[in-house]
């Protein structure tokens, strides 16, 4: 779906950008692709590797409404990715973390539907259920405004739906390179939050080859959700540094022991699906059936109570997988 048409990424300097683009190159013929971001470094970089005639850098940011519309002209899908992301700066930066996350989710909607994009994605995170920190907040926040914006669109054909899922194996800032950069500069131990704690683990194709697929699947409103393995952290220590004791530090302010993905509360707006789940919009928009999604595919309702979380997943992957998927 995506040959010979026009693909826009904001924030698409970033890990997940690089590898969006890197598969989209290889898989499509794409008329053009747009990598919207503020980091003029960054993009110089990215110009070095991604040099096909189609590709295109803008520099901007997702708080200015105006850029994002001049961006937008004649562009057919939009991949949201821009966001600020790390717990500890949001909680000391609110209105920062809120100006991008929230107000600039809303600048993209505006001018999606003010150029006519057919389809936008917008990736979120499993801290958007149940949000304990100020980061979950906002993309709970963006969630809900890209479900509801199908409600204002009227009879363009302009459609949005939200990607969550959790975290991904070696992007920025994550565990995976915090601890392998302790390692190389011969830590003695390696510390660790809580024994109990579990995170869901993702590699970047594979987040990659989701929205992919949910691009085709969307009929607007859904928050798509993929059945992915939970990691033990104490484990991924292991596979990482075996010969390294490790040592409890306590959990951090804004951390939980296990995240959410499909929390409980909306059970009954949950929809499973053989390798993914759908949670429904709050509200009825254009009497879209949810059961089924564009291409056919058929789901269920979940059970009464149903929660989808890190500590209750039935697939865990174990030491010797978590030592292949970080090599």
């Amino acid at each position: 779906m995506f040959n010979n048409k026009t693909i826009l990424i904001t924030g698409g300097t970033g890990s997940f950008g690089k590898k969006f683009i890197s598969m989209l190159l290889n898989k499509y013929a794409p008329k053009k692709v747009i990598v919207y971001s503020r980091d003029e470094l960054k993009q110089f970089e990215m110009q070095q590797k991604f040099n096909a005639p189609c590709m295109r850098y803008f520099i901007g940011d997702v708080r200015d409404e105006a850029r994002l519309e001049k961006a937008m002209y004649k562009v057919d899908y939009v991949v949201h990715a821009a966001a600020l992301k790390q717990v500890p700066a949001a909680e000391y930066n609110p209105m920062e973390c809120i100006m991008t996350n929230v107000h600039g989710a809303q600048n993209v909607i505006n001018a999606a539907i003010a150029c006519g994009v057919k389809k936008v994605i917008a990736l979120s995170t499993d801290k958007a259920a149940n949000p304990i920190n100020l980061y979950g907040a906002t993309k709970l926040c963006s969630d809900k405004l890209f479900t509801a914006a199908n409600a204002m669109v009227g009879d363009r054909e302009t459609r949005f739906a939200v990607v969550r899922y959790g975290n991904v194996v070696g992007s920025r800032g994550s565990v995976v390179p915090f601890f392998k950069n302790l390692v190389a500069n011969g830590a003695t131990e390696l510390p660790i939050t809580d024994e109990r704690m579990t995170r869901f683990w993702l590699k970047l194709e594979d987040g990659v080859n989701f929205v992919f697929k949910n691009f085709e699947r969307m009929q607007g409103g859904e928050i798509f959700i993929p059945k992915i393995p939970s990691m033990r952290v104490v484990d991924l220590a292991k596979a990482i540094a075996p010969e390294l004791p490790i040592k409890v530090i306590g959990i951090r302010p804004g951390e939980k022991l296990h995240e959410v993905m499909c929390p409980s509360d909306l059970y009954y707006d949950t929809v499973e699906f053989a390798d993914h789940f759908v949670i429904k919009p709050s509200f009825d928009i254009k009497n879209i059936d949810y059961m089924t999604n564009a291409i056919g595919e058929k789901g269920k309702p979940v059970a009464d109570g149903f929660d989808y979380n890190s500590g209750n997943n039935p697939h865990f992957l174990t030491v010797e997988e978590l030592r292949e998927m970080n090599p």
